[in-house]
């Protein structure tokens, strides 16, 4: 599912991947980003990926926080991207839950946000990576083109042995970016 020739980005899972997982994070202060996130983004900046946060946000449909929550804490994400020199491309989320709002294209598995990413922002899916502490991250992923890389923070350990072939695990969202600088596609 190529977009089109353009730059290859990777495409981030919020949270347990570059922040501490929070159930239903509303607070912007609960924002606490996993050691060497920052560090992280910059390299792989610095290696000309666009840099795009795609998350699941079910809190919304079920009513445990509002937009305007969500809002905030992406700010207070972005404010702590910047203090560690880097910026995000873009970052898109789902409000969705099957059960609380019906079926969509963007919630994870689905590739809907990547689609849409690659779309506004010229990006070569084929090119890219998605990296996540779910299995359904990398299978949006996989659905879109991207190769996927699991990290152990977050649900990722209790979730590796459910990945199927394919798809790197490593420890942290630093591991991860060493391993796409070193695997170019």
């Amino acid at each position: 599912m190529t977009a089109g020739p353009g730059r290859p980005a990777v495409f981030l899972d919020r949270d347990g991947t570059l922040i501490e997982d929070a159930d239903y994070l509303a607070d912007p202060e609960g924002v606490v980003l996993i050691a060497g996130a920052a560090d992280a983004l910059a390299r792989l900046r610095a290696a000309g990926f666009a840099l795009v946060v795609v998350t699941n946000q079910s809190g919304i449909a079920r009513g445990r926080f509002t937009e305007g929550d969500y809002r905030r804490v992406s700010a207070r994400l972005d404010e702590l991207l910047a203090e560690g020199g880097v910026a995000l491309d873009a970052s898109l989320h789902c409000p969705h839950h099957p059960t609380y709002s019906g079926p969509c294209g963007c919630r994870k598995p689905a590739p809907g946000m990547l689609v849409s990413a690659a779309g506004a922002l010229g990006l070569d899916l084929d090119r890219s990576w998605i990296v996540g502490d779910k299995v359904t991250d990398l299978q949006a992923g996989d659905a879109a083109g991207a190769a996927g890389i699991l990290v152990r923070t977050g649900y990722g350990g209790t979730e590796e042995d459910e990945l199927p072939g394919g798809g790197a695990v490593v420890d942290s969202i630093r591991e991860a970016a060493d391993h796409i600088l070193a695997s170019p596609r």
